[in-house]
C-alpha cells in the first residue's frame, strides 16, 4: 500500500516540474498547418481587381449549400474584375458551412481561398452570413493580372498569333480536316484500326 503511494505522489512530482503542455487560450494560440480550412476570403490582383469573375463554380461544388453567388456584367470603364462578369452578391453561410474546402478547389481563378482563422463564434445567425463586405480581402495579392484577359478581354482570342502558312494548309486540306504538319505521320496505325 505505502509503495503504491509513493509511486503515485513520484509520478505527480516528476509532472509538476515538467514544462506543461496545455496552451493559456486565447492569451497564447497554437499556430495552424498550412492545410487548415478556416474562414474563407475572396482574394484580389496586384492591381486591386477583385480574382473572382462571378463562375457559379463555388457554389455549384458547395455540398451544404451555404454559398450564394449572383454574377452581374462588368462596367468596361470600371471593371471590378478582370472578366466578362464579376459577383455582385458573394454570401456564404457560416452556419451551413462544412470547411470542406470543394469550394476552394473548384475555383478557376483561385479567388476563392480558406485561410486559418476559425474564431467565428457571433451573437446572431444574421451575422454570421458573411458578404462581400466580409469576405473580400482588402489587401492585394502577389497574383498578376492574366495577360489576356485583362483590360480588353470581351471574349475568346488566341494568345499566339498562328503560325504563317497555318490557314492556307487548312483551306487546302478542306473544311473539317487536320492540316498537314511536317514530322506528324497521320496514316500511322490507321490499317490496323480499320474495321475488315
Amino acid at each position: 500500500m505505502l509503495k503504491a503511494l509513493a509511486k503515485g505522489m513520484g509520478t505527480t512530482l516528476r509532472m509538476l516540474f515538467r514544462r506543461k503542455p496545455t496552451i493559456a487560450y486565447p492569451y497564447v494560440k497554437k499556430e495552424r498547418s498550412a492545410r487548415f480550412r478556416g474562414r474563407h476570403e475572396l482574394r484580389r490582383y496586384e492591381n486591386g481587381l477583385e480574382m473572382c469573375i462571378g463562375c457559379e463554380l463555388c457554389q455549384v461544388a458547395c455540398p451544404a449549400a451555404a454559398i450564394t453567388v449572383m454574377p452581374a456584367e462588368n462596367d468596361p470603364e470600371r471593371p471590378n474584375s478582370p472578366g466578362e462578369r464579376y459577383a455582385w452578391k458573394y454570401e456564404i453561410d457560416m452556419l451551413r458551412c462544412i470547411f470542406c474546402g470543394l469550394c476552394e478547389e473548384a475555383c478557376p481563378t483561385e479567388a476563392l481561398h480558406l485561410t486559418r482563422e476559425f474564431e467565428l463564434a457571433d451573437f446572431t445567425r444574421e451575422s454570421l452570413i458573411y458578404g462581400r463586405d466580409r469576405l473580400v480581402n482588402q489587401h492585394t495579392s502577389p497574383f498578376q493580372v492574366p495577360r489576356n484577359v485583362y483590360p480588353d478581354y470581351r471574349g475568346w482570342r488566341p494568345v499566339h498569333e498562328p503560325e504563317e502558312g497555318h490557314g492556307e494548309a487548312v483551306e487546302a486540306a478542306g473544311e473539317g480536316a487536320a492540316p498537314e504538319v511536317p514530322g506528324v505521320d497521320r496514316t500511322a496505325g490507321a490499317e490496323e484500326a480499320r474495321p475488315a
